[in-house]
């Protein structure tokens, strides 16, 4: 496994931006010669561009909290994915407040990623997931742009998110919701343009605080003739071992066609 903690200069936020990368690379047995085969020594190879999970982390967060709390790492190297997580501040990324995040989740940062590392730019190898605000953000990217990704991982999501809550507005409902930044209203919207939808993945803890909210939103998704996978897990609030648990869902739960898909690997 190789992570690359990246600081490059935005020019949508007209600052740096904190990123962290996992692109698979040569294990431990590999480099033992463990798992190859007789004769053949381990190398810096690939055989294609690695499909990329953009992962999205909750308020108060950064770019280092999923690598932290979770075993991500390990998850993305057994499955020969790339993932790429970013700091977004307490922005829901979204356009908020003169800060671009929208724009950059949506155009500069894949722009950025696929230029400087090896995965593919094929909408069938692209997935976004994300916890709590970054669940939000996954649902306003996922939904703006379908056509984009081939799934979306909602854990714990914040639907009803107001950014302006988040962006240190004391007086945030004095600002209405933009409905380019609520999922119902995206959802609808794409229904009614007849658009195909990438596969969605909702997770929840039942005892958290936004278990009826997600619990809504999945019976709004079914009630449009769509399909959703669910996972409602007794016992979880808000928290970071469920959201431990639903990444490792996620990622054997999502369509792969690519060129490692089936081919676990031994870390």
């Amino acid at each position: 496994m190789a992570k690359f903690t990246c600081n490059f200069i935005s020019y949508t936020l007209k600052r740096t931006v904190d990123i962290t990368v996992i692109i698979p690379s040569v294990t431990i047995p590999e480099s033992m010669g463990m798992t190859l085969p007789e004769g053949q020594k381990a190398r810096h190879q690939k055989k294609d561009k690695y499909p990329v999970l953009y992962l999205l982390h909750g308020m108060g967060n950064n770019h280092a909290q999923w690598t932290g709390y979770t075993n991500v790492e390990l998850f993305a190297e057994e499955k020969n994915m790339a993932v790429v997580m970013l700091s977004a501040e307490n922005k829901s990324y979204v356009n908020v407040y003169g800060d671009k995040f929208y724009d950059f989740v949506s155009e500069e940062l894949p722009d950025f990623v696929k230029e400087m590392f090896p995965v593919s730019d094929r909408p069938e190898d692209t997935f976004i997931a994300g916890l709590s605000m970054g669940g939000f953000g996954t649902l306003v990217h996922a939904l703006s742009h379908p056509e984009r990704f081939a799934a979306l991982g909602a854990f714990s999501a914040a639907i009803q998110l107001n950014p302006y809550s988040l962006a240190g507005d004391d007086e945030a409902e004095k600002h209405p919701i933009n409905p380019d930044y609520d999922p119902s209203t995206l959802l609808k919207k794409d229904v009614a343009e007849g658009k195909k939808l990438p596969k969605m993945y909702i997770a929840c803890g039942e005892n958290d605080f936004l278990f009826e909210t997600n619990k809504a939103f999945v019976e709004e998704i079914r009630s449009l003739g769509l399909e959703v996978e669910t996972d409602f897990v007794p016992g979880y609030t808000h928290e970071w071992r469920f959201w431990n648990l639903e990444i490792e869902k996620f990622l054997n739960w999502i369509p792969r066609s690519d060129a490692y898909a089936g081919q676990n690997r031994q870390v």
